[in-house]
């Protein structure tokens, strides 16, 4: 849909032609004006006007003499010549000696320049800016002097090219959710004939990068009715009252073009939940207040929708998610498979892509990603085959930029020793051989000890064959033993240990107390919550609601869970020493080999005995 905003006028355009005129003004005409011509005469007129008695004030500087008249109108001078007995002449004739001759203005003249002309300029200033300031908010006692009361919110107009449903891949279930607002505004009397009526708002809550705005200006495109777009932030301003009078100007020019979809970005920003702390945000509650009462002031069947999008439905007002207000939420979580592999065709007919692509391997290479990073690998790709002077992207392309968005670009110029990328490609194999050689774990898909901009000195990428919702117990113990697999590795061969774990140790650490705190699999604690999660879609922190003697326990069991798959890692690569050293070889000479060279590899090794691995996997 066309955005219709209105051409900005230059305010500060005049006033800064007024300040160049003042600035003008006092350094270069009121000096001008105020400096009084000085007269050049001979000797002989001096002595003659001396003799006189009509001279006021002379001074006598080195190399001339400066004297005014009797009138001290004018100003004279002449030059300095060798006469011993000018002093006395001077004393004689009542002339004052001055230090400087002071060069006098007329005081009509002083009051004019230095108080009438500011105060005239600057009060026409104030009128003009005051004008065009008022124009621009719409006039009048509504605009809160000067526009501040003004929403500013954006408003797109119905247009046949504008975005439709089609154009939003792997959000089936949010699509079906937000039809029946369309067709609401489509066939009203559908409802009204039943008694029926639309919800006043709708919220989408998901993760960021999920399409949240995208399905919100879908909804306005399939309806073809006029669309408002607004960020939360853009209600807070510095003066109390006018977040409140920006959200009244907002329903009522929604009211006025009825049908229509008003959406609301990051509502969490004047939504948040109330409370009784001295000293809270008084211009955000009242926003919230105003908010509340707009959304009860209307009817449901006005064909005004209200939309808004959040990552902290959590934090949201009690009084802003009841029904009668936001009465349905829709979730707009992170895409499956399926969805993912839906997203990556929409936006890999934007650039110039190989016919040979498979974008079920990609999709399923990107587990976790969102609509926004996927939009990215596509473009990444795009950039990739640029570089490289080809006319098309290619499959290479596209895992490359899963790479980049992962661990980040290529250090192309990082220097390693030898003995480094030794060491770090026996860690990557450490943990490629222990996931192989475990049940429920995912299939290698590549293993590199190229150095990535993140950080990171290599990683091994293991590919799930479809998206997991659920794990048992089983798989996140093994999880963990892979994770520890890189640094049991070094102790084995190196008889040392590197920093380059340190980020498997915090994975497996994070899943190894989830599984105590979280999930309920500890035989001690059993099925109590130790631990909740706040900010769901921003990351899942998550804190301890136990005592100082639990939590002591809870970490006693994470170390020994831990320590206990370090241990399974470090049996199956004792057991499996000779494909280690093969596979890292190799690994150490190509710097990056695939899942299926891998296999190949530790496919001719013998298996490991059926007990040994029972034992192991215990």
């Amino acid at each position: 849909m066309n955005e219709v905003n209105p051409p900005k006028k230059p305010l500060l355009y005049y006033g800064l032609i007024v300040i160049v005129i003042m600035l003008i003004v006092n350094f270069l005409i009121i000096p001008a004006m105020m400096q009084r011509k000085i007269q050049e005469v001979d000797y002989g007129t001096f002595i003659d006007m001396t003799e006189s008695g009509n001279i006021a004030e002379v001074e006598i500087q080195t190399n001339q003499i400066l004297f005014t008249d009797k009138s001290n109108k004018n100003i004279y001078k002449t030059g300095l010549m060798d006469d011993p007995e000018l002093v006395s002449r001077l004393h004689a004739s009542g002339a004052k000696f001055a230090s400087e001759i002071i060069e006098g203005t007329s005081p009509f003249l002083t009051l004019l320049i230095y108080w009438i002309l500011p105060i005239a300029a600057f009060t026409l200033l104030g009128k003009l800016l005051s004008k065009k300031l008022m124009d621009k908010a719409g006039g009048g006692m509504n605009s809160m002097a000067f526009g501040l009361g003004k929403s500013n919110a954006k408003v797109y107009v119905k247009s046949s090219d504008g975005i439709k449903f089609h154009d939003v891949a792997g959000e089936d279930e949010a699509k079906e959710n937000l039809a029946e607002i369309v067709d609401y505004l489509h066939n009203p009397n559908k409802y009204r004939e039943i008694g029926a009526s639309m919800p006043k708002g709708v919220l989408l809550v998901g993760p960021p990068g999920t399409g949240k705005t995208m399905l919100a200006k879908a909804v306005a495109g399939e309806a073809d009715v006029p669309f408002f777009s607004i960020s939360g932030s853009e209600f807070i301003e510095m003066f109390v009252g006018m977040g409140a009078s920006k959200v009244r100007d907002l329903f009522r020019q929604a009211k006025e073009k009825a049908p229509c979809i008003v959406f609301i970005d990051e509502i969490d920003a004047i939504g948040k939940r109330r409370d009784n702390r001295i000293g809270g945000n008084d211009e955000m509650e009242q926003t919230l207040n105003q908010l509340l009462t707009e959304m009860d002031g209307f009817e449901g069947n006005t064909g005004v929708i209200i939309l808004a999008a959040t990552n902290r439905p959590e934090s949201l007002d009690p009084a802003l998610t009841r029904p009668g207000r936001f009465d349905r939420r829709v979730p707009v979580e992170l895409p499956d498979l399926k969805g993912r592999e839906a997203i990556l065709r929409v936006h890999a007919k934007k650039i110039k892509l190989a016919k040979d692509v498979d974008f079920e391997r990609i999709a399923r290479m990107s587990p976790g990603a969102s609509g926004a990073e996927l939009a990215n690998m596509i473009n990444e790709a795009a950039l990739r085959a640029v570089r490289d002077g080809r006319a098309f992207a290619t499959e290479a392309d596209l895992e490359e930029s899963i790479e980049v968005v992962i661990a980040g670009y290529q250090k192309k110029n990082s220097i390693m020793t030898d003995h480094e990328k030794l060491i770090v490609s026996y860690h990557e194999v450490g943990h490629a051989l222990v996931a192989a050689m475990q049940t429920h774990s995912a299939p290698v898909q590549k293993i590199t000890i190229i150095p990535r901009t993140s950080g990171a000195l290599g990683y091994t990428m293991q590919v799930e064959e479809n998206d997991h919702v659920l794990m048992s117990r089983e798989e996140i113990e093994n999880k963990i033993a892979t994770y520890t697999g890189g640094r049991a590795a070094e102790e084995l061969i190196f008889n040392s240990i590197t920093t380059g774990a340190s980020n498997d140790i915090e994975q497996a650490t994070k899943l190894a107390r989830a599984m105590i705190t979280r999930y309920g699999m500890n035989d001690e604690f059993g099925m109590v919550a130790l631990e909740t999660v706040t900010n769901q879609y921003l990351g899942g922190d998550a804190a301890l609601a136990c005592s100082a003697e639990i939590q002591a326990q809870v970490d006693r069991k994470v170390i020994e869970l831990v320590q206990q798959q370090h241990k399974k890692a470090l049996g199956i690569l004792s057991d499996n020493r000779g494909k280690l050293n093969e596979i890292a070889k190799y690994l150490y000479e190509k710097e990056t080999i695939t899942g299926d060279e891998f296999m190949r590899i530790l496919s001719s090794a013998p298996a490991l005995d059926r007990d040994r691995m029972q034992m192991l996997n215990q």
